[in-house]
């Protein structure tokens, strides 16, 4: 392959045209509440629910067009993460009380309990084809489950630390995981093998999200920065660097944004908040990017508290973002083209 041939290649996996001049701004439009802290949010394959999931042991159902709760789904504790299969028929959760869930969307009916971790459940996610479920926690494992029984099918480990997030690629070949001990893993979706380690990062992982196109994936931790690697062998692409911890990253649909949320860096953050108390944390926490030049779009101000977690619904309209606060943010989103 000639030299100009990969360049090519390496552009257009950052997911946007050549020429494009679009930029992108969002306008608050809503906010949810719960009664705890605010974890992951999700938005359904057709875009039109919302779910939330909270510490107060609770994920709601929220109808985007109206914002009327539609049901809540109770867990015996926390709730960390939610995911929607892609037909959107199913939804998963995780908890601190280290079980995977799965739920009926129709009517909020508990299909079954998926028991085995060792600690608290970080992070779930459907396989695209709905025949899957992996999860990472803290006992330091991704695991693999059959959706249809429950059946544990694969032990994956390697991380000497944390799995906060774990995702399939689009294709459903890959599971990506990242971790507290600085590290992306790469395992192939079949086999459950590694594939490489990703390294680089100087702070925790705590998000991670593959492009549309699956080729390209987003990392965001605790060394305030946004990476951007290519898939095929592991090349760091572009590294964003951000004045906050980044807690989630979220690709959109059509590849060319990206969405972060987290808390304001550094130990005096930390500290003024462990005294001023929850509301106490300045500064804008919500930004979005623009994939090809890593320029920042926008700075959204809508949360009292560190964001905990952003996601992009599919139709390319909302942006969801949850919070300490334990408020959940609306924001509809517009493109412009200059």
């Amino acid at each position: 392959m000639t030299r100009l041939a990969l360049c090519v290649l390496t552009f257009l996996s950052l997911g946007t045209p050549a020429f494009s001049q679009a930029s992108l701004r969002a306008q608050l439009t809503h906010v949810f509440h719960h009664s705890g802290v605010g974890r992951q949010v999700a938005f359904s394959p057709d875009s039109q629910i919302l779910a939330t999931s909270s510490a107060d042991r609770t994920v709601k159902l929220w109808r985007v067009s109206d914002n009327k709760l539609i049901r809540t789904l109770l867990h015996p504790e926390g709730v960390t993460s939610i995911a929607f299969s892609n037909d959107g028929r199913w939804l998963v959760s995780g908890s601190y009380d280290h079980n995977v869930r799965i739920w009926r969307v129709s009517d909020g009916a508990l299909v079954r309990a998926l028991k085995g971790h060792e600690g608290v459940v970080w992070s779930v996610a459907f396989s695209p084809d709905g025949q899957r479920i992996v999860s990472g926690g803290e006992d330091k494992t991704v695991r693999v489950w059959r959706s249809a029984d429950g059946a544990l099918l694969k032990i994956l480990r390697g991380h000497t630390l944390n799995v906060w997030h774990v995702a399939f690629s689009p294709d459903d070949s890959l599971i990506a995981s990242g971790s507290f001990d600085k590290t992306i893993r790469i395992w192939r979706g079949d086999s459950g093998s590694l594939v490489r380690t990703l390294s680089g990062s100087k702070e925790a992982v705590v998000s991670i999200d593959f492009s549309p196109n699956g080729q390209t994936l987003a990392s965001g931790g605790d060394d305030s920065s946004i990476r951007i690697w290519r898939v095929s062998d592991g090349a760091l692409l572009r590294t964003i660097e951000t004045p906050n911890h980044v807690y989630s990253v979220a690709f959109s649909a059509d590849g060319q944004w990206l969405a972060s949320g987290g808390r304001e860096r550094g130990a005096l953050g930390t500290l003024w908040k462990q005294i001023a108390g929850p509301g106490s944390t300045h500064g804008t926490t919500v930004r979005l990017w623009r994939v090809r030049d890593g320029s920042l779009q926008q700075e959204l101000a809508g949360h009292a508290d560190e964001v905990m977690y952003v996601a992009l619904s599919r139709d390319g309209k909302w942006l969801a973002s949850s919070s300490e606060d334990k408020t959940v943010a609306l924001w509809r989103l517009r493109e412009s083209v200059r």
